[in-house]
């Protein structure tokens, strides 16, 4: 969880001619389609592979529109593959990506924000717009983000312009420099500490009691409600943030688990660092040996919230019960 590496280099600068992250701005059916259908068909057009991950109604939305060029897209649902906003730069995008012959741009529509995402998930959302840049540094990728200027509140809209070095105004197809693009900006500020956790049990733990302290946290999420493969999900994510803690977070950390809102909740806090905002969300690769564990808990947690200071880190995981 805690591991302390040299902070990752600056975002990129809006004239990158490599990796593109324009945000589309639209209002209804019409315009979301006049922004994505093309671009879709232009990509098939120049032989780039293509994805498109948004949410299932303008999945279909999409499907529809490019009748038989549908089948050449590769299409996601970003609701069940994005739930987790860490997942999807290793799990979504850099999956997608990575997967295509070498030296081939590849071009991908990503909505990770609507307007049903909670209060609670929009931080890692945001986060992960702005990380985007940095994954995806002199890559030949474009990343088109849709937003919904109704249905989504002003804060959100001008995240997304710190967020890309590229907008495209509502009722426009013309692209414009964001004179407000900061992304590292946009990662500090909700690096924010989390919401104070519920009065539960602490289980204090060190290297020979991590196996206690793992017992404790899997039977009180099977006692929250917690079952089958998504508490299996909970042992492994409790096993890796609490072996992360003893091996880089000091050699201690404190769990808790807890019921909230349908989920069961764990949390690990230790007093290590965690200095890169990318770590866990890089694929890796395929001679690494260890280094997994976030990558791990960014799969499998249906959201992941992190906060870093001064005084250590602490990590909180959701699982849908």
């Amino acid at each position: 969880m805690s591991t302390v590496t040299e902070p990752t280099a600056g975002m990129p600068e809006p004239g990158d001619s490599d990796f593109v992250h324009p945000a589309l701005f639209y209002r209804g059916d019409d315009e979301y389609l006049a922004g994505t259908v093309p671009f879709v068909r232009e990509g098939l057009a120049g032989g780039e592979p293509v994805a498109v991950a948004v949410p299932g109604e303008r999945l279909d939305l999409i499907r529809d529109a490019l009748g038989s060029d549908a089948a050449a897209v590769r299409l996601l649902d970003m609701r069940e593959a994005g739930r987790n906003p860490g997942r999807i730069i290793p799990g979504v995008l850099r999956a997608f990506a990575d997967a295509q012959p070498s030296g081939r741009r590849v071009r991908i529509i990503g909505e990770p924000i609507w307007a049903g995402r909670s209060g609670t998930e929009y931080p890692a959302c945001a986060q992960h717009e702005a990380l985007i840049n940095d994954a995806f540094r002199g890559r030949a990728v474009t990343i088109l983000c849709p937003y919904d200027a109704e249905g989504l509140d002003a804060r959100v809209l001008a995240d997304a312009h710190a967020t890309h070095p590229v907008v495209i105004p509502a009722g426009s197809r013309a692209e414009a420099v964001s004179t407000a693009y900061d992304p590292s900006g946009v990662v500090a500020r909700y690096n924010e500490p989390l919401p104070p956790a519920p009065d539960v049990p602490v289980v204090s733990f060190l290297a020979d009691t991590l196996p206690d302290a793992r017992h404790t946290a899997t039977a009180e999420a099977a006692r929250l409600g917690l079952t089958g493969i998504r508490l299996d999900d909970l042992a492994l994510v409790t096993a890796e943030l609490t072996t992360n803690s003893v091996v880089h977070g000091g050699g201690a950390g404190a769990l808790r688990v807890w019921a909230e809102d349908g989920y069961v909740v764990c949390e690990v806090r230790d007093s290590g660092r965690l200095a890169d905002p990318l770590a866990g969300r890089r694929p890796a690769a395929r001679d690494q040996r260890g280094g997994r564990g976030l990558l791990l808990v960014n799969l499998v947690s249906d959201l992941v919230r992190t906060h870093t200071g001064p005084d250590g880190t602490a990590v909180r995981c959701w699982f849908a019960v």
